[in-house]
């Protein structure tokens, strides 16, 4: 059950931001939802994870520097009916682990169901922070390639919040890909619990759960004591930009870039639907056929290479349930099909879908005649 009492959306300041939201959630989903292990590299004090998600979190707890070592733990302790987060520090150094995903994923289907795995696998994906050839990959695609878990990435506070808390619920494994680039954008949208909708309360937030940069020996978070067990149901899209000519499907770093592209080109006459896909699996594919049917184009946006990209699958199912209703070719705008991403910030830019390259895209594919 999806529930959204309490949510506001507001116009004075900003909501926590992303990696507030993560962490509020993990600390609801320990004290309400029967986590008892969150752990990986730096994940316990006093670094709180490296983009601080699990800062001040009382089951945090430091492993060594092995990341094969985090997720076969992970799968010992799920097997065992202990619900724990895992979280792999970089997603480029997740790919040592392919195995044991794939073992992950196949349990519950293996014992016809007798075996669950209450496990959430967490780590940081993509570009946007001058992260070089290795900390600024993508794994969506390839996930997307390891059956028997569901799979989320936010891209805003308010889902990030919400997705962690039904991935804390599931009986089975879930990967939860954590755009770094989004990491501190504030949300339009309260998160039930937070503090007032203020610069105050902002502020006051930051005072209640962020740790000091100096001496955090004596520190200990003060937790807001009105969260929810607010979810946003796995497979569940959400359309973010209500349009008539194109349909645009994205989801992490690139959503509100596309949100973004969508509001511009508005300005010019050009009507664009954009929805977040949310989950990538299980996806929602009847709320993405019903606004492919109705404005019969369609663009596909995220930052993974473009060579079996996961928008490639979506293609294929789009060409063939939507053929006969299509008035222009479906496409992909995606990461190039390179070994890394630059360091410098031209080479970052042209490695991956911006601003400018999401409009082009949709121009030109609104511009098409079948």
């Amino acid at each position: 059950m999806t529930l959204s009492i309490g949510v506001r959306r507001v116009g004075i300041g900003k909501m926590a931001t992303l990696v507030q939201a993560i962490r509020m959630a993990l600390h609801y989903g320990e004290t309400h939802l029967g986590v008892k292990d969150i752990f990986g590299e730096d994940v316990g004090p006093p670094l709180g994870g490296v983009f601080t998600a699990t800062q001040g979190l009382k089951t945090s707890w430091n492993s060594p520097l092995d990341e094969r070592g985090i997720v076969g733990a992970a799968i010992g302790l799920g097997l065992s009916g202990d619900r724990c987060v895992a979280e792999v520090q970089f997603c480029d150094y997740i790919y040592n682990t392919i195995d044991l995903l794939k073992l992950g994923g196949m349990q519950s289907w293996a014992s016809h169901g007798d075996w669950n795995l209450p496990i959430t696998v967490m780590t940081p994906v993509g570009s946007g922070i001058r992260g070089s050839i290795y900390h600024s990959h993508s794994f969506d695609a390839t996930m997307t390639h390891i059956p028997g878990w569901k799979i989320v990435m936010p891209s805003n506070p308010l889902d990030a919040y919400g997705l962690m808390i039904a991935c804390l619920k599931e009986p089975n494994p879930t990967m939860y890909l954590k755009p770094k680039a989004l990491m501190r954008i504030r949300g339009q949208e309260q998160i039930p619990g937070e503090p007032p909708l203020t610069p105050e309360g902002e502020k006051l937030l930051k005072e209640m759960i962020d740790a000091p940069l100096a001496d955090r020996s004596r520190w200990r978070p003060q937790w807001p004591s009105g969260l929810t067990d607010y979810t946003v149901e796995l497979g569940v899209a959400k359309t973010v930009h209500e349009g008539e000519q194109i349909t645009v499907v994205s989801y992490g770093r690139t959503l509100p870039l596309c949100a973004q592209a969508a509001s511009q080109l508005q300005k010019e006459g050009v009507s664009v639907e954009v929805i977040d896909l949310r989950t990538l699996w299980p996806y929602d594919w009847e709320h993405l056929s019903a606004s492919i049917e109705k404005t019969r184009r369609v663009l596909f946006v995220n930052e993974d290479t473009e060579v079996t990209n996961f928008g490639e699958h979506l293609i294929r199912r789009t060409i063939e349930d939507l053929f006969y209703v299509l008035e222009a070719r479906p496409r992909l705008l995606a990461g190039a099909f390179i070994p890394g991403v630059g360091l410098a910030d031209p080479l970052e830019m042209a490695s991956t879908p911006q601003i400018g390259s999401i409009i082009q895209a949709i121009r030109e594919v609104v511009s098409e005649q079948a």
